[in-house]
């Protein structure tokens, strides 16, 4: 059974950022789709989450799906260097970004990220946040002294614990599953999930078509408060 699958992809600066530090990078002939925050607040966060979009975008399309994931990771572990060479070329202390990368092949999905940028999956009306953020309000949650939708009024819903491009060595978390026909998955930065909560994106997800639902998504940060760039990408398993 071959994979068929329709996108959509969006970003917007916000209401309040001059820059928009944001980079979406879809690849539908190799059926990765990939979000970059640039790091709020440091300087040249756009090179950072426009390097890693640039380079994924490099990847072979001729790979065999099993070595697609392997090519995003080396990429996303060579960003993480040439950062870091940077930010000490430019004598800035740190510049980052968070990324999420997912990766589709015949029946399974597989997703890379570091940082709070993340992936969710539409199925039978339900919504799942697949990513665990790497933040400090993130521990809160797993103890259960919180649910998401609350980490994002914490003071700190900002602050994040990893990132491509920030100390000596970068880890990226993985997770791998089973997809099915419907299934609809959203990455996206936390310029969205700031103003969306699960049950907002869960019913936008299950009532608005491919064509319309970034710009959706989006006007719901914008309506939000859009403080900061709103990113989405989404991809619908056929």
């Amino acid at each position: 059974m071959t994979l068929h699958t329709r996108y959509s992809v969006k970003t917007h600066v916000g209401h309040k950022r001059k820059v928009n530090e944001d980079a979406v990078l879809a690849l539908p002939e190799l059926n990765i789709w990939l979000v970059s925050d640039g790091m709020g607040g440091h300087a040249a966060g756009d090179y950072a989450s426009s390097l890693i979009a640039d380079m994924a975008a490099g990847i072979p399309i001729d790979l065999e799906p099993k070595d697609r994931l392997h090519a995003l990771r080396d990429t996303i572990q060579e960003a993480h260097r040439l950062i870091r060479t940077e930010a000490q070329t430019r004598g800035i202390e740190v510049i980052g970004a968070t990324v999420v990368g997912l990766i589709l092949a015949e029946g399974h999905f597989a997703a890379l990220w570091a940082g709070d940028s993340r992936l969710y999956r539409l199925r039978d009306g339900g919504i799942e946040m697949l990513t665990t953020d790497h933040s400090v309000v993130a521990a809160l949650v797993e103890m259960g002294q919180m649910t998401w939708d609350e980490a994002e009024n914490h003071p700190q819903s900002n602050a994040i614990t990893r990132a491509v491009g920030v100390g000596d060595e970068l880890e990226l978390d993985k997770i791998r599953g089973q997809i099915a026909p419907g299934d609809r998955f959203l990455l996206c930065s936390d310029g969205l999930t700031k103003y969306a909560t699960f049950d907002m994106l869960r019913r936008a997800l299950s009532s608005q078509p491919i064509e319309l639902i970034c710009d959706h998504l989006i006007q719901i940060a914008l309506a939000g408060g859009g403080a900061d760039n709103i990113t989405t990408a989404v991809v619908d398993i056929l």
